[in-house]
């Protein structure tokens, strides 16, 4: 489980805590929720931003040493 991932189940463990002790009209409820979606959101946006390969990127992933995965600088 990545990071983000692991972050969202802590916050999200939190809001319930704090729905429990606060109340779930009360603003530390709201609050803590929006940190929820918050880092939902950024996840999806990670998700998104995330190229997929060629299939030549994952041939040269797997045979970096291969001709034609070679750089030349010039």
């Amino acid at each position: 489980m990545s990071d983000i991932q692991k972050q969202i189940e802590v916050e999200r463990d939190n809001a319930r805590k704090a729905c429990d002790v606060s109340g779930s009209n009360s603003g530390e409820c709201a609050a803590a929720w929006d940190a929820v979606e918050e880092l939902q959101a950024e996840a999806a946006h990670q998700r998104q931003s995330v190229k997929p390969k060629n299939s030549l990127e994952q041939y040269c992933d797997d045979n970096p040493d291969a001709l034609e995965c070679r750089v030349y600088d010039e």
